[in-house]
């Protein structure tokens, strides 16, 4: 293998130095958790080498003590931390390093709000800890070399987080990797021994791997454990703080934020393993990358396997955090042989219930932390209607609407709500979709049911389509959306004075007549022309059929490029409003298409959709002001 010898001196990716100008601002205020994320760095190179020896036993080099260092020197005014995990090659530490070659970059700099304590959450999903060195330092040398690699391909990387890095080939004699900070003025109180050991007690004492300091005596040399070294799950829930959890959190989590809440269980017998999962409080910047998966890790028999086994968890679950430890998958396994495994399948489905039992105990419970996690994570949830048909009804419980029951735009209103409030008589469960809440709740097609007090739910997510196809009743009652077929409310308990009312008719050949006479001016714009059972106040609509697809929807898949076949709207009349009223005795055909046109046209707008021609609308429109 030829050794690159040179030194060289490279300027970081533009995004690295905009994140490290961020970081030094947005995490001074907790500027210790630095030793927890070089730490958390350290034990990650030491799982990677464990798995790697699985198939290579000699990468342990006569060195199967498996520790973390940690070291502080007041008078050269440094700390170190040490690992002999697997270490990096030259070309790893500038992909790695000087580079954030991660997907979803310039979502994550576009989420950044200028707001300190905000940003800061969001630098901690990105997941760079090795940066927040920067917090503390004012220069950072690290060396370090592959496992398996000969001494002379030892690398030195070494910054001033100042816009570049030097990168040079030197010995290094031991694998593993060094990190050694050069505090910055003002930072001494961190060259303390007692210090340091409770910033590793608080944030890294669940650490599997033994962390390691020279003991505060002058006279004697030797090292002694930190942290309990023990791993955290393995241990009785009765054992572990509520702290505890929340640090193990924040560690496998890369979050600064709480968790809202956690499922920890073991499962013994003829198949045992262990999960510990998390809920985050708050959405990361790639959530709707889902091909971005930082969730599960899995472990076999407390040895780290890989990262974001998608086996684990189903996709409209990604933003789940934890871990799977099994004792009776084998150390080889592989992602191949994930994908046809008997015991991966039963873990995941007793996953999936565990969480969402967590959810529907927080629903239950807990309304407030329900609400924060639905506004995080709810649409994401609703993938899991077309996901996850084995745990349909409870998803179903779990979600959360906005509707007419309080018109805001807050989504909080179940199903079950819903049904517990349905009018005497209603026998559907009533929604409408639209590209916004506002076009929602204005929407003249929820006339009718204002007037007669029947709940709406107001759909405006794109993933709400999946409830048309998907979710098609709820514990035995149908749902209808408010834009597709005829709306029956016959069956609802009317006072008699409202019953007469309705009841009373014109002329059946009149209207006839008018509805014949609309078709034939619009001629093949539309499907239908027909009486509405919709509107109280508006004078048209446009509705779609039973089995056609929902406008919103049609829309959707246009501007994603689908081809889908075209479907003639109906147009719904309301022959008590005064402009009909009026077109009955209409007797210039012009102007009684125009009329019609106008009306159509005023119905396409009112969907929220964009008119084919909308100067022939306004000149149409024009002309007949000037005529009134």
């Amino acid at each position: 293998m030829t050794v690159d010898t040179h030194k060289e001196t490279l300027g970081f990716q533009a995004e690295v130095t905009q994140l490290l100008d961020l970081m030094i601002h947005s995490l001074y205020s907790n500027k210790e958790i630095f030793l927890r994320e070089l730490i958390s760095n350290a034990s990650d190179a030491i799982d990677r080498l464990r798995f790697a020896m699985l198939s290579d036993e000699s990468l342990h080099e006569n060195d199967s003590e498996l520790q973390i260092h940690v070291a502080y020197d007041k008078d050269a005014r440094t700390i170190t931390v040490s690992d002999n995990g697997i270490g990096m090659s030259r070309d790893e530490v500038a992909e790695q390093i000087g580079t954030i070659a991660k997907s979803g970059t310039r979502e994550f700099f576009q989420s950044l709000t200028g707001d300190q304590q905000k940003d800061a959450h969001l630098i901690g999903q990105f997941g760079v800890g090795f940066y927040s060195a920067f917090v503390v330092a004012d220069k950072v040398t690290l060396t370090t070399r592959h496992a398996g690699f000969t001494p002379e391909h030892g690398v030195r990387w070494e910054s001033d987080g100042q816009g570049a890095y030097t990168l040079e080939t030197i010995e290094k004699p031991t694998r593993g990797t060094d990190v050694v900070l050069h505090l910055r003025e003002g930072e001494d109180e961190l060259l303390n021994g007692y210090r340091l050991r409770s910033i590793i007690r608080k944030y890294s004492d669940h650490i599997t791997i033994p962390i390691l300091m020279k003991v505060e005596d002058k006279d004697k040399q030797e090292e002694e454990r930190v942290n309990s070294a023990s791993a955290l799950w393995t241990r009785p829930k009765n054992q572990i703080s509520e702290e505890e959890y929340t640090e193990f959190y924040k560690h496998i989590g890369h979050d600064f934020d709480e968790p809202l809440g956690y499922v920890h269980s073991r499962m013994e017998g003829t198949q045992e393993y262990i999960l510990l999962l998390y809920i985050p409080s708050r959405a990361p910047f790639d959530l709707w990358n889902r091909d971005s998966r930082h969730g599960v890790k899995l472990y076999v028999r407390r040895v780290f396997i890989m990262d974001d086994a998608e086996q684990l968890m189903p996709t409209y679950l990604r933003f789940v955090r934890g871990i799977v430890d099994s004792n009776d998958l084998p150390l080889n396994i592989s992602r191949e042989i994930l994908q046809h495994n008997r015991l991966i399948d039963t873990i995941r489905a007793n996953a999936v219930k565990k969480i969402l039992g967590l959810l529907t105990d927080l629903a239950t419970k807990d309304q407030e932390k329900y609400a924060t996690f639905w506004q995080a994570f709810g649409r994401v949830l609703k993938e899991g209607l077309a996901e996850d048909h084995a745990n349909h009804e409870t998803i179903a419980k779990l979600l959360r609407f906005a509707s007419t029951y309080s018109a805001s735009e807050t989504q909080d209103v179940s199903l079950e709500d819903y049904v517990a409030r349905m009018k005497e008589g209603q026998d559907k469960i009533y929604y409408l979709i639209a590209e916004s809440f506002a076009a929602t709740k204005d929407s003249p097609l929820l006339e009718i049911f204002k007037k007669k007090g029947v709940e709406v739910l107001l759909l405006s997510d794109p993933v709400d389509f999946l409830l048309e196809a998907e979710l098609g009743e709820f514990q035995g009652t149908p749902l209808q959306s408010v834009s597709r077929g005829e709306i029956d409310l016959s069956k609802l308990k009317v006072d008699q004075e409202e019953k007469d009312k309705e009841e009373q008719q014109e002329s059946p050949g009149e209207t006839q007549q008018l509805l014949e006479r609309l078709k034939t001016a619009l001629g093949e714009r539309v499907k239908e022309v027909r009486l509405t059972t919709r509107l109280t106040t508006s004078p048209a609509c446009l509705v779609v059929d039973e089995h056609d697809i929902d406008p919103s929807l049609q829309r959707l898949l246009k501007a994603a490029g689908q081809s889908i076949p075209s479907a003639k709207p109906i147009l719904e009349i309301n022959t008590h409003h005064p402009i009909l009223l009026k077109l009955r005795n209409e007797g210039d055909e012009k102007r009684f298409a125009d009329w019609a046109f106008v009306l159509f046209d005023q119905s396409v707008l009112s969907l929220g959709e964009k008119l084919d021609d909308p100067i022939s609308f306004v000149n149409r429109l024009n002309d007949l002001l000037t005529q009134v």
